[in-house]
């Protein structure tokens, strides 16, 4: 199969382009999702700043997290101490991927701090920072150790680059840099990209040999090896999981795979499209498999890819029958549901199609970021596909603002919430709201995983007691005059009010 043309990743920097300039990524818009798709095709899209902004993540978290857990790897973070904050929620994520790959001997993440001080700052960290490496090196014996950057680091300038290739030379492993400081990029995703980025160009080598029967699965844990795994075998497939769980070896050789396909399009896009440029891997470019149109898509685009388009079908033919009467009650019992999305750019819109599907009537949308395109060209297809159908679904883009979220959320009154951060989903818990937080990946995956997640659905709106319980007892921080606000007073944009796009409950 020929490879489609893509935009180059520039592979020859020692830094992954931020999403700002890469995809003219946004934090911040109040829109509708046809609008959206339009500025989007036509490049029209703008970033609206805030006059007020509560909180964010940090893109320096998800390059750490990430890479943090592969098996034989360490980490060096080189910053202030607080900047090694999240480990404990890096390591509460990968002890529990051990969990459900049955490991017995357990063990944390393999994370070491620099401790930046006032006088690293002043006077440079390099030495420090060797040190450190020294003693990763000695006290986990990777295979390969990777260098997190921290706003600190950046600032004062210190030559990462220099320092960690005199370190290479002395312990006789990869040392990596992953430019990953927090003010590089106002989008978190951004550190995937700095991960990957430093995988492209350092850890993953030319094939040896090509498999045709191997296909790259980018995901983030992998709790559903198992049915991937069961799905690829009927067409002849075998999935390389990747790339928390993986050894450096096994990433080494992800160049060796018939194609590459993501879980996430948000997760997947760098590295995808990098192996396809560097190393003439396809990717597969589809919708996610969340929801039956979803996966359906996803699996038909593999197909088409790999020359196993008869088996797909036929796969895809079965499932369709077998799930009917379900999927058919399912929608009975949910049709005209009123519900408020919150998540990622990707699973937001895609999660959005998937409720619509259930016959459940989509009030609003939050996405954490929108990229205007990707990394192989084209506007993000999951919002296209929700700008092609006949009702135009309210959205806005806002970075995990609480007090946008919690303010829409009052006044739509909505009969359930789906988020994907539990920082910011037990909120409409707290205010009375029926709340699914979607933590797995895989949830609504395929066929028999949509079929749980309806039933997960019904479940969470008959059985409410503790969101009702919550709210009667819990006072929440904002006071009765941000509630008669407009949701996005502090959003720097023209703006209609919410009372226009959607009635109040």
């Amino acid at each position: 199969m020929s490879i489609k043309p893509i935009k180059p990743i520039n592979l020859n920097r020692s830094q992954a382009v931020i999403r700002e300039k890469r995809l003219k990524s946004i934090v911040g818009y109040q829109g509708s999702i046809k609008d959206l798709a339009e500025k989007s095709r036509t490049g029209c899209l703008k970033n609206a700043g805030r006059g007020f902004s509560q909180a964010t993540n940090c893109n320096s978290g998800c390059a750490q997290g990430h890479l943090s857990s592969i098996v034989d790897a360490a980490i060096v973070n080189h910053g202030p101490v607080g900047c090694a904050g999240d480990v404990a929620g890096a390591n509460s994520v990968y002890q529990w991927g051990q969990h459900i790959r049955g490991v017995d001997n357990k063990r944390n993440v393999r994370i070491v701090n620099t401790n930046m001080s006032e006088n690293a700052v002043v006077f440079g960290g390099d030495k420090i920072l060797q040190d450190a490496v020294r003693r990763a090196f000695e006290r986990f014996n990777p295979k390969a150790i990777f260098v997190t950057t921290s706003c600190a680091s950046g600032i004062i300038g210190d030559d990462i680059e220099r320092t960690l290739k005199d370190a290479e030379a002395e312990i006789g492993i990869p040392v990596v840099p992953v430019f990953c400081d927090g003010f590089r990029s106002q989008i978190w995703a951004s550190g995937f990209d700095a991960a990957f980025h430093a995988l492209l160009t350092r850890i993953i080598k030319p094939a040896e040999q090509k498999r045709p029967e191997l296909v790259n699965v980018i995901n983030f844990y992998a709790s559903g090896r198992k049915i991937v795994t069961e799905i690829f075998g009927r067409l002849g497939l075998v999935p390389q999981f990747g790339i928390p769980f993986s050894t450096i070896e096994q990433l080494e050789k992800w160049s060796e795979a018939a194609a590459t396909i993501s879980i996430c399009g948000t997760l997947g896009g760098y590295l995808g499209n990098g192996l396809e440029q560097k190393f003439g891997v396809p990717y597969v470019t589809a919708l996610q498999p969340h929801g039956i149109a979803g996966f359906d898509d996803w699996l038909t685009r593999l197909g088409e890819t790999v020359g196993k388009q008869q088996e797909v079908a036929a796969y895809l033919a079965e499932q369709k029958e077998l799930a009917a009467p379900e999927l058919a009650e399912i929608k009975r019992k949910l049709q005209g549901k009123r519900v408020v999305v919150g998540m990622g750019p990707s699973f937001a819109h895609n999660y959005i199609r998937l409720l619509e599907d259930f016959g459940m009537e989509v009030v609003w949308g939050f996405s954490w970021h929108y990229d205007s395109k990707h990394d192989h060209g084209g506007c993000p297809s999951c919002t296209l596909d929700l700008a092609e159908k006949e009702r135009d679904i309210p959205v806005s883009v806002s970075d995990q603002q609480n007090h946008e979220i919690i303010n829409l959320l009052k006044k739509v009154q909505p009969d359930l919430y789906v988020g994907r951060h539990p920082g910011q989903s037990v909120w409409a818990t707290k205010l009375g709201i029926p709340t699914i937080m979607i933590s797995d990946e895989y949830s609504a995956f395929g066929y028999q995983g949509t079929l749980e997640f309806g039933e997960r659905i019904i479940d969470a709106l008959t059985n409410n007691s503790l969101a009702k319980n919550l709210a009667e007892r819990i006072k929440l921080p904002y006071t009765n005059w941000w509630y008669e606000q407009d949701p996005f007073t502090f959003l720097n944009s023209e703006k209609s009010e919410v009372d226009e796009h959607v009635s109040v409950g």
